[in-house]
């Protein structure tokens, strides 16, 4: 993952550290190092510093707990969680897909808050209840605080926060259709975003004494973060329904096995688009056998062309670059970040061939239906 580091598993989910979490990480700890060495005139030497790593490391544990409460809702429903992030603003918890019903998808996101609500009352209860005094208890006191202040955050009813998931799933609900929901969640995200800028730049000009230059950057975190699940959903919706077949890229580079290396130079070389470096392979049922190089004919004499067969020479098939033909082309989408090509074999039940299907294909496609929707 892009500028984060791999710490190892979390019940079996991959657990990794983004290089901004050191910033905060040190800010944390010499922000709260320096409100208990001025609060507590006991402690002396390193021990401030001490005891604000430990509460700023308890504080990360906290937005961990809140992500592993989405994570453990998605595992219930039989979603694998790709990985878990500690980032700048949180925590982000990678989901291999979305839920298949609303009322799962609000389980996911409500599991998150509610979590960091139920550390808010156990912290509270402990800090009561056992006689906890001086700096530990202040310490117990700010985390519960946070908690809170992470949970009721978080349900700010907008995306990428839980509360916008829990708005999408809502009007999924009411509407029936999941990109619906999240259109609707994602402008909201927007309002909140440039609210939150607003907000920041105010207080910065003395206008206002609420909010910070931090204000400023969450509001700018919300407001890219809104805008690019805003994106996504136009997309979705514009590729609903639409499989792999529908993206197939019309002329193909496909060549049967049978055929000579001088047909295949004069046939398929000659003839078509320059840019295939790489030919897919089929046999007389049109089941895909293999891929065939273009280099093969420098590898071969040329007064051999006519006596080699494609069959002699075809490699095997990278299975991970192959995809139904019924499969939605938001899946599809999903196999090309995966995978990270630029084109995936598209093959029928029977293994037939179809053809190659490229990424550019889909955005073709995309452009060419919003072009034909109507105002």
């Amino acid at each position: 993952m892009n500028g984060s580091i791999r710490a190892g598993n979390l019940f079996g989910i991959p657990f990794y550290i983004n290089t901004s979490w050191f910033f905060v990480l040190a800010l944390v700890t010499w922000s709260y190092g320096s409100g208990l060495a001025y609060e507590f005139d006991s402690l002396t030497g390193l021990a401030p510093w001490v005891l604000g790593l430990g509460a700023a490391l308890l504080l990360f544990a906290s937005v961990l707990a809140h992500e592993l409460g989405h994570s453990f809702a998605a595992i219930r429903q039989g979603i694998k969680v790709r990985s878990i992030t500690l980032f700048l603003f949180g925590g982000l918890a990678a989901l291999e897909k979305e839920s298949d019903s609303p009322g799962n998808a609000f389980w996911v996101a409500i599991a998150g808050p509610v979590v960091s609500l139920v550390l808010f009352a156990l912290l509270t209860v402990i800090n009561t209840v056992l006689p906890i005094s001086g700096p530990i208890a202040a310490i117990l006191s700010l985390l519960a605080y946070l908690n809170l202040v992470l949970a009721l955050f978080n349900l700010i009813p907008g995306l990428p926060l839980d509360g916008g998931n829990v708005l999408k799933a809502l009007v999924w609900k009411i509407t029936g259709n999941p990109y619906k929901g999240v259109g609707f969640a994602s402008r909201v995200g927007q309002f909140f975003g440039w609210v939150a800028i607003a907000i920041g730049v105010l207080a910065v000009l003395g206008v206002s004494q609420f909010g910070s230059v931090w204000t400023i950057l969450i509001g700018f975190f919300l407001l890219q973060n809104a805008n690019r699940s805003a994106q996504f959903a136009d997309v979705q919706e514009q590729l609903d329904g639409l499989t792999a077949a529908d993206a197939v890229t019309a002329d193909s580079p496909i060549v049967s096995q049978s055929a000579t290396l001088r047909q295949f130079a004069d046939a398929a070389v000659l003839t078509t688009d320059k840019r295939w470096r790489k030919f897919l392979v089929v046999n007389e049922a049109d089941q895909l056998v293999g891929t065939l190089s273009v280099s093969v004919l420098q590898d071969v004499a040329r007064e051999d062309w006519e006596t080699v067969t494609v069959g002699d020479r075809l490699q095997s098939v990278e299975r991970d670059a192959e995809v139904s033909a019924d499969q939605p082309l938001l899946e599809v989408l999903k196999v090309f970040e995966e995978k990270r090509v630029s084109e995936l074999v598209v093959l029928s039940a029977d293994r037939s061939l179809l053809g190659l299907l490229e990424k550019a294909a889909i955005v073709r496609l995309l452009q060419k239906r919003s072009e034909v929707t109507p105002a």
